[in-house]
Parts: structure tokens; C-alpha cells; sequence
């Protein structure tokens, strides 16, 4: 009876309309950069595109899928990404789960807690970091684009509030059976715990494919810039010596082709993904947000 109420239906037209707005102001900027990456240089050059293609090429892909550069930039974005994303969702997964524990069962959880917690409140700065990750020998290495950021404890504290819903039951069971705490860990609770794993994963692999400001930061070879750092070069500094353009190839090419062309094969690979985790983005909604 209440969903045939005036003021629900009157309610449900304005949320449906604002979402629908909402909707197509996410995606008409896509669509916009996929048309101008399809389009001809004088259209683009001219702002003539909005949704559609203007006289349809594909030069402009032609030339970015040629170019070494932009290759090896891909390619030390899917090891970044994927190696992160593992590394990071692994040693969530090892600190979440005693820090689930009650401090009667586990003592040390709650200054182990506050340490966590304290990370997420206080920082050195970008000067003492940047000292630190020189000392380390970690400048113009891979690693510095994940070993500091392979502890990311706000997905850690969403991990862990999902750890403590598991009934505890499950966990008694296991131990009477004479397993330990690793098998536990992995038997038990890491099954249950997909939709919240798949979820941090989606969190945790965003991250690593759209920083940009580290490899800017700790690498001074081009060569080995992540996909977003030479995006970032290209189009907002528009630096375009990396792109081997010569003078025959300007008369067909236009930077905003060129970059748009970029910028829709960077986010291509999470378009493609995002659907086949999107059931589980819901359930990462309420991450958290219910503590026993």
C-alpha cells in the first residue's frame, strides 16, 4: 500500500530523473572523448565534436598503439596494478584478521589498533617520505610503486569490521577440528569474505591504475612511468616528445585526437572489469558500517 501512495510515486519520478541525470553526466564526458579520438584532426581542432564522430579515422589509436612508449607505460601499469592489488588485499587480510579478535582472545589488538589508526591521522610529510624512499634505494626502482602503499589500512579497518561479522561459530568449529590460524584464516573466513575481497580488490586496483604522482615522484626514466604518470606528462603538461610524431604525421594528427585516444585506452581496462565486480560493489557498500 505505501509504494501506491501519491508521494511515494512523486518521489520515486524526481530520484529516478536525478539519477538519470547523474547517470549520463558521468558518461557523456566519456562518450565525448571516444568520439573526438575517432574524429578527424580540423573537426577536433575545431571543436566540432560532441557525441558523434566527425569525419570517422582511427589514426589516432593507430598511432598510440605504435608507440613504444606508451606500451611500456601500459605495461608497468598491469604489473603495478596487479602485483599491488595482490600484495595489498594478502597483507589485509593477514592484519584484519587477529585484529578481529577480541582483546581477550588477541592482547595486543588494541594498541596494535592505534598504530593502524595513527597512520591514518598523522603524517611525516612528502619531504621526510621522499628522504625515506631515497635511503631505501627504492628512486627509479618498480617497487616504489607499491611497497608504500602495500599497507592500506582504511581497506585493512573495512576488512576487519567484515571479519567480526563472521559468526563464530565457523572459526570454533575449525579450531576443534584441529586447524590453526592460518587455515582458518584461509578455509574459513577468506570464502565467506569474497564480496568484501572482490570489493577492496576493485578499491585497491583503481588506486594502483590512476596514481600518477609517485612515478612522477621517485622515477626519472620516462620509460618506466606507469600508464597514468605519461598520461599526465602528455596531456597536462603536454609534453609530446614521447609520442615520435614527425611533421608528415602532424598534417593528420591533433593532439586532442591523440590524447583523447590516450585517455579512453586508459580507462578501457577498468570499464571491462568494474561490471563483472559490480554485484559485489553493493555488498562493499556497507562495509563496515555494521559492528557487533
Amino acid at each position: 500500500m505505501y509504494h501506491k501512495t501519491v508521494p511515494y510515486r512523486i518521489f520515486n519520478l524526481f530520484n529516478t530523473a536525478f539519477l538519470l541525470l547523474l547517470g549520463l553526466l558521468c558518461v557523456l564526458p566519456l562518450i565525448h572523448v571516444l568520439a573526438v579520438s575517432f574524429s578527424a584532426k580540423s573537426a577536433a581542432d575545431a571543436n566540432l565534436v560532441n557525441l558523434w564522430p566527425v569525419d570517422f579515422t582511427t589514426v589516432a589509436y593507430e598511432k598510440t598503439i605504435n608507440n613504444p612508449v606508451f606500451l611500456s607505460s601500459l605495461w608497468v601499469a598491469v604489473k603495478r596494478t596487479v602485483i599491488g592489488t595482490v600484495l595489498t588485499l594478502g597483507l589485509a587480510c593477514l592484519a584484519a584478521y587477529p585484529m578481529s579478535k577480541e582483546s581477550t582472545v588477541f592482547k595486543g589488538r588494541n594498541v596494535y589498533a592505534w598504530v593502524f589508526v595513527f597512520t591514518m591521522i598523522f603524517s611525516g610529510g612528502l619531504v621526510p617520505f621522499y628522504v625515506v624512499i631515497q635511503k631505501l634505494g627504492l628512486m627509479n626502482n618498480f617497487w616504489v610503486l607499491i611497497l608504500p602503499a602495500a599497507v592500506n589500512v582504511w581497506l585493512t579497518i573495512l576488512l576487519l569490521n567484515f571479519f567480526r561479522g563472521v559468526p563464530k561459530e565457523l572459526e570454533e568449529a575449525a579450531l576443534i577440528d584441529g586447524a590453526g590460524h592460518f587455515r582458518t584464516l584461509i578455509s574459513i573466513y577468506l570464502p565467506v569474505s569474497l564480496p568484501a575481497l572482490a570489493t577492496l580488490g576493485l578499491f585497491s586496483m583503481v588506486f594502483h591504475w590512476n596514481s600518477w604522482f609517485d612515478g612522477l615522484l621517485y622515477l626519472h626514466n620516462k620509460a618506466d612511468y606507469p600508464l597514468a604518470t605519461f598520461l599526465q606528462t602528455v596531456i597536462v603538461q603536454k609534453d609530446m616528445s614521447s609520442m615520435s610524431i614527425n611533421p608528415k604525421e602532424m598534417e593528420l594528427l591533433s593532439q586532442k585526437t591523440v590524447n583523447a585516444a590516450q585517455i579512453f585506452l586508459g580507462a578501457l581496462p577498468v570499464l571491462v572489469i568494474y561490471p563483472f565486480l559490480q554485484k559485489f560493489f553493493v555488498k562493499g557498500l556497507v562495509l563496515g558500517s555494521v559492528k557487533e
